[in-house]
């Protein structure tokens, strides 16, 4: 009888350490970005929901989009057939995000978005927009295309984790101007994209950005938020 009564005993308490795993793994779901190579990232929230952005890159777009951002309408940022969509899919564009020069906020697929300037020579103020993304208590802010902008001091009150700014210093602005803008911008890490142009990822110019704050992601890199 004893024996029984241990048996049950150990039963019910493997059982319950088998729940306290289970619900400390939920507790601790954590959301996943994406870097797909060049400006295109995907975005998994801690609740599954799967966004895009700036889609056009890389591998990685077989996960069904709730939501797909692009901040403007050049061929490599607006590629929104690329990824699967769910049927209730929101696509969310620069036309969207500014209208009649106000920059929009929205909550959308579990995140807090804010739209921001991105302009420069080769991008129109008012047809581009780069994008702050509130998702799992962390800020990351996706610059779109653009050079330095007169919002960027701003910036440094939001206290960002996560900056991404292009690089390429044809389309965008050069390595040194992002280093510039990354010290503006103050953010925790700050990853350069964009790098070269018809290139998914260039290590040899991603070294080049020299600064603090600087965390290299190349394709395929995978960061947990």
């Amino acid at each position: 009888m004893k024996k029984i009564i241990m048996l049950i005993l150990m039963a019910v308490f493997l059982t319950a350490c088998g729940s306290t795993e289970k619900e400390a793994k939920e507790e601790t779901k954590m959301a996943r970005l994406l870097y797909q190579g060049h400006g295109s990232f995907r975005l998994t929230t801690e609740n599954g929901k799967v966004i895009y952005i700036d889609p056009y890159a890389g591998e990685g777009y077989e996960e069904p989009a709730d939501l797909i951002l692009v901040t403007h309408q050049h061929p490599d940022h607006n590629q929104i057939n690329l990824p699967l969509k769910k049927d209730d899919c929101v696509i969310y564009q620069n036309s969207d995000a500014l209208i009649n020069g106000e920059y929009q906020t929205a909550d959308i697929a579990g995140v807090h978005i804010e739209a921001v300037q991105a302009y420069n020579e080769n991008h129109p103020v008012d047809q581009c927009v780069g994008y702050l993304v509130t998702v799992n208590g962390k800020l990351l802010y996706f610059a779109g295309d653009t050079s330095k902008t007169s919002q960027m001091a701003q910036l440094a009150d939001r206290e960002i984790d996560y900056a991404f700014l292009p690089t390429d210093g044809k389309f965008n602005m050069d390595i040194p101007e992002a280093i510039e803008c990354a010290e503006i911008i103050k953010a925790k890490h700050t990853v350069p994209v964009h790098i070269s142009p018809g290139k998914l990822f260039d290590a040899e110019r991603a070294r080049l950005f020299d600064t603090p704050s600087a965390y290299i992601m190349a394709d395929g890199d995978e960061i947990e938020l």
